[in-house]
């Protein structure tokens, strides 16, 4: 019988003990998204939560299905053309978009006779319906939205929204993330909670919105609430958020590394826990 080479037998062995990567897809919107363009962010992050959550969780490999501006009715509009792979552990984190653009929340009775991607509740159903199709046993966190105050693109300041602070089609963005616990807790998924845990919330979102003063004319920075009535014109005016005005958010909604790193800090301890579950289970 021929011996094999020396070089070939220790790889042999490191292949054997080398532990398979650990496959994590996540699902969401430009929070997510913008966690390999930073260029896009005007370079006001360098890591986004999926990169920090890689690094806390070894031989976690993350695949970013992420897309800018998409809500959840989106997602699974199209579910079965994001190529969606067999993975041991998904995220889905969306809401905030559903919210802004208005589309329904429905209720839990949509989730339960799966009644179509017209209400949020609806199009979870779809996503989750579809995640265990891929992978029946791995575990699936669910991520609600988190507070957001006066959005301003900075690549274009006509796009703009305002706040979590009042409703949107007399819904509340609360109420989005309630949505997604009667989800989770019906589902039994874990649920990371952002919206009501995080310590991201109005006041700390921003340190403050640099407007004109309407007496004045001349721009004074305005920490929340006092600029929710402040008019802002994105044709004349300056980019209300600069770079000392950065928080949680760098721009009203999207996180800056500091909200990033809460974000990752909160879904790495979820995630370990049910990654040592299915550890347990094998």
């Amino acid at each position: 019988m021929k011996k094999l080479p020396i070089l070939v037998v220790v790889l042999l062995l490191f292949s054997a003990f080398t532990p398979k990567p650990l496959t994590w897809v996540a699902i969401g919107d430009s929070i997510t998204y913008l966690n390999d363009h930073p260029d896009e962010t005007g370079n006001r992050i360098t890591k986004g939560y999926l990169t920090l959550v890689k690094e806390q969780i070894p031989g976690l490999e993350y695949i970013n299905k992420g897309y800018n501006g998409w809500t959840a009715g989106g997602i699974a509009q199209e579910i079965e053309k994001l190529e969606l792979v067999n993975a041991d552990v998904y995220s889905i984190f969306l809401g905030t978009n559903d919210w802004w653009q208005g589309r329904p929340i429905g209720t839990w009775l949509d989730y339960k006779n799966n009644t179509g991607d017209k209400t949020f509740f609806g199009s979870y159903r779809i996503i989750i319906d579809k995640l265990r199709r891929l992978n029946k046993k791995a575990p699936i966190v669910l991520i609600t939205p988190m507070q957001r105050v006066d959005f301003v693109y900075i690549a274009n300041m006509k796009n703009n929204a305002y706040g979590s602070y009042k409703d949107k089609n007399n819904q509340s963005l609360a109420a989005f993330a309630e949505a997604i616990h009667v989800i989770g807790t019906n589902e039994k998924l874990p649920v990371l909670d952002l919206y009501n845990d995080s310590g991201m919330d109005l006041n700390n979102l921003v340190k403050f919105k640099r407007l004109k003063d309407p007496a004045t004319g001349a721009y004074k920075d305005y920490p929340y609430p006092s600029f929710i009535d402040v008019p802002f014109n994105p044709e004349t005016d300056e980019y209300p958020y600069p770079p000392e005005s950065i928080d949680m958010t760098y721009d009203g909604l999207h996180p800056s590394d500091k909200g990033y790193a809460v974000i990752a800090n909160m879904l790495a301890e979820v995630m370990k826990k049910e990654l040592k579950l299915i550890k347990a289970s094998k």
